[in-house]
């Protein structure tokens, strides 16, 4: 295992970096009080996407891109560092057509679409002329064990009819969204095996019957491009709209996930550095009781102690890439479910002292970090809770012992 950097991954995170200080850093600002004000600002993002296009920035995320397909081909490994980079401004993901959840969205697509449906889906969306969402999780049922959803997906002649609801469906509200890839219920029979009664198949998001009910926080703070619950009352859509075979929802929402995984932790790894660089810059300029706070053992100890977690946890998904990249998705399951638990901790640790730090400064959107530490506890449920995550650790440890639960 060498995680050091190739060339060619040190040519990219230059160019990347340059690119994030000169165009995206200076309209961060703007973004967010776009953002805050609850408008996505399509004006500030576009020009953006343009000019990462034309700098060959650019679906950096998928290892094997066909020769007619914009984008850079990237192994994982090759791309963590990238995504590092990009998770230092929250929103940034996009200008670079890298963002969740159309990067799922586009491993799925590329991976099993038809070619009707790699013209109509896929090539629009790794154009960036159009945007995703995919929706999994039900309010109804605990999401965390998927063999509960109830959204049934249910043929009818040369149609699919989809009936239910799903929540924290992210960017269902972005103007430029068109489809949702939903997972539901295809096979209603309780005798059938319980991780073949589900597919996927892709709801045009102007489809009749498609109701966005609403926007729901993430701890009180609402996204303009939406994390919403939406119903789904007898929408009908072409067969061909079905990804795969029917039953097959399973395994192409691990073929989605897998990669999604490295790429939230290493965004996390960025917006940890962020709040480190924070904490230090307030540590040594603010005062209390005749010294500044960086003379303080506590504070010292804080700044090491989140240096040595960042560090640690950059090299565990670094790992959790490079198995995925030799051994496959499969092979880095554990890896993988581990990195999850780690990083979402660790962006709530790093984020809490710097909070600490900055005082009651900390609380206001004045600093990013009351919104990162938000950010690491919604992680601890994205793409699956830590539980479920626990879980998977603990039984790959348990067979190596014999011990098979």
């Amino acid at each position: 295992m060498d995680f050091a950097y190739t060339p060619k991954v040190e040519e990219l995170r230059k160019r990347l970096t340059a690119f994030m200080e000169a165009h995206v850093v200076p309209v961060d600002a703007a973004f967010n009080a776009a953002a805050h004000a609850g408008r996505f600002p399509l004006e500030l993002l576009e020009p953006l996407k343009a000019r990462a296009k034309a700098e060959g920035l650019w679906n950096l995320f998928i290892p094997a891109l066909k020769s007619d397909e914009p984008g850079t081909r990237l192994s994982n490994l090759e791309y963590a560092p990238l995504a590092e980079i990009m998770g230092r401004v929250f929103w940034s993901s996009e200008a670079f057509n890298c963002s969740a959840p159309d990067t799922g969205n586009m491993e799925i697509l590329h991976l099993f679409a038809t070619p009707e449906q790699r013209a109509q889906w896929l090539a629009p969306l790794m154009s960036g002329n159009i945007r995703s969402c995919v929706g999994i999780t039900e309010p109804d049922v605990a999401s965390s064990d998927p063999t509960n959803l109830q959204t049934t997906i249910a043929r009818d002649g040369d149609h699919y009819i989809v009936d239910g609801r799903k929540w924290f469906t992210t960017g269902a509200l972005h103007p430029n969204a068109k489809f949702c890839i939903v997972m539901g219920l295809s096979d209603q029979r309780l005798e059938a095996a319980p991780h073949a009664r589900h597919s996927m198949v892709v709801v045009p998001l102007d489809a009749p019957g498609v109701n966005i009910v609403r926007n729901l926080p993430i701890m009180q703070h609402y996204s303009p491009e939406g994390h919403c619950e939406v119903v789904y009352d007898n929408v009908r859509v072409p067969a061909t709209n079905i990804l795969g075979a029917e039953g097959t929802g399973f395994a192409l929402a691990q073929a989605r996930l897998g990669p999604g995984r490295i790429h939230h932790c290493m965004r996390s790894i960025g917006q940890c550095e962020v709040a480190l660089e924070l904490m230090c810059a307030r540590a040594a300029d603010r005062r209390a009781f005749g010294r500044h706070l960086a003379e303080y053992a506590n504070i010292q100890d804080w700044i090491a102690q989140s240096r040595m977690e960042i560090d640690q946890a950059r090299l565990y998904v670094l790992r959790a890439a490079w198995l995925m990249d030799t051994r496959g998705n499969k092979a880095a399951r554990t890896e993988v479910s581990a990195i999850k638990v780690v990083v979402a901790r660790m962006q709530q640790r790093i984020c809490d002292r710097a909070i600490q730090v900055f005082g009651a400064k900390g609380l206001t959107n004045d600093t990013p970090l009351a919104f990162l530490w938000t950010w690491g506890r919604a992680l601890r449920f994205i793409d699956g809770p830590d539980e479920v995550h626990n879980r998977v650790v603990a039984r790959a440890e348990l067979r190596k012992h014999g011990r098979t639960p």
